[in-house]
């Protein structure tokens, strides 16, 4: 069901795709790896978090292996996300890799070091293409840390994958310089599905326009996976429409595990309004839930950005829409399993909570109330500049 205007988006749906869901990092990394080791034209990177580390040696490694082998090889990373990225590593990385920092941070740029490319994007071949929310950092891997974090990435062939490639390119041109190479032709077809790539700035809401418009639309359930919960106003209001109109509305969010406290009490205090209209909240226990993904009906979308005010207004983000019976059944899937390992919140229990967990909502309530007003008229300020 296609309930939007093609002038509305950067990208238009495209046919003819293939999209695998990967779950975890013992999953995805290897899938990434064997196509970096596979390549044999071009690799682009853009990422917002990249740390030295046991897995970040094994992809640098990689990388330089292609890049001695002809491969052109482009990364774009974060500044801020990459600040522990060692200058070992960042020399490795230079040495047979074109690298570039997104908006370098400097005190003299004061407000302007808020600004984040929060991507997540490999494209191999311009034939190959994976997005979602990982990192190349030692968290996401199983086989490094016990107490992973859970995540999802999806592969990508088909005629999107040209839409990434375009991405990247306006990216990289914005903020490096030009790619010495001229953009794909269309690429061939490799499945059946229905895709679209959506994006984020401080300029144009996308991401944000398309969830509130398919949670208003959806017929039998709305299901939202997210690791900081701090929605803006419009997609709170959205919610509570679908709850209140016999939409299975359901939020899978973080439990105490997380590397941010301060965001999961912040959104807490949203719980009792979205409680009282039938929203059911889950929260998820055995580690920290990083997953970014939404499920409406059979329209799925998946990729950096979290449905919070600060991703949304400050970040570059780009996510992957579906509209598929057979991706979005694998979606379900992965919901469900994480569902039974959550506890869910009801409305009585939520207002037996204890008054520190109050006091805590109210405080970092306050905080986010105050960041949120302040950065939001210097934004306005910006724009008008």
């Amino acid at each position: 069901m296609n309930i939007h205007g093609a002038r509305k988006f950067s990208y238009p749906q495209r046919s003819g795709n293939r999209f695998e869901l990967l779950i975890d990092g013992n999953r995805f990394f290897p899938a990434m790896m064997k196509d970096i080791a596979a390549a044999t034209e071009t690799i682009l990177l853009e990422l917002y978090l990249f740390e030295s580390g046991t897995l970040a040696s094994q992809m640098i490694e990689l990388l330089c292996d292609a890049a001695e082998r002809g491969v052109a090889i482009f990364l774009l990373l974060d500044d801020f996300g990459a600040r522990k990225l060692q200058r070992s590593d960042r020399e490795r990385l230079q040495e047979k890799c074109t690298l570039r920092f997104y908006n370098p941070l400097h005190y003299g740029k004061y407000r302007r070091n808020l600004f984040r490319d929060h991507r997540k994007l490999l494209l191999i071949d311009t034939k190959v293409a994976y997005t979602g929310g990982t990192g190349i950092t030692d968290y996401f891997d199983p086989g490094l840390d016990k107490n992973y974090w859970h995540e999802v990435m999806v592969r990508i062939e088909g005629p999107v994958v040209d839409d990434w490639h375009d991405l990247f390119t306006q990216n990289w041109q914005r903020h490096g310089d030009q790619l010495p190479y001229a953009l794909p032709t269309a690429a061939a077809q490799s499945g059946h599905q229905l895709g679209r790539v959506t994006v984020a700035r401080p300029t144009r809401q996308e991401i944000k326009r398309s969830a509130i418009n398919h949670i208003r639309h959806a017929r039998e359930r709305v299901w939202l996976s997210t690791a900081y919960f701090v929605p803006p106003w419009k997609i709170r209001r959205a919610l509570r429409y679908a709850a209140d109109s016999d939409c299975d509305v359901r939020l899978l969010l973080p439990g105490p595990k997380t590397d941010h406290p301060s965001v999961r009490h912040a959104g807490r205090r949203f719980f009792s309004r979205l409680l009282h209209s039938g929203v059911r909240i889950f929260e998820y226990q055995p580690r920290f839930l990083h997953t970014k993904l939404m499920l409406s009906d059979d329209w799925v979308s998946v990729g950096s950005s979290n449905i919070d005010r600060w991703n949304l207004r400050w970040n570059l983000e780009a996510n992957q829409e579906v509209e598929d019976g057979e991706f979005s059944q694998k979606v379900t899937e992965l919901f469900e399993q994480d569902f039974a390992q959550s506890i869910e919140i009801t409305l009585e229990q939520w207002q037996q909570r204890s008054r520190f967990n109050r006091l805590q909502e109210w405080f970092w309530g306050m905080i986010d109330k105050w960041l949120d007003r302040t950065s939001l008229s210097r934004l306005r300020r910006r724009r008008r500049d």
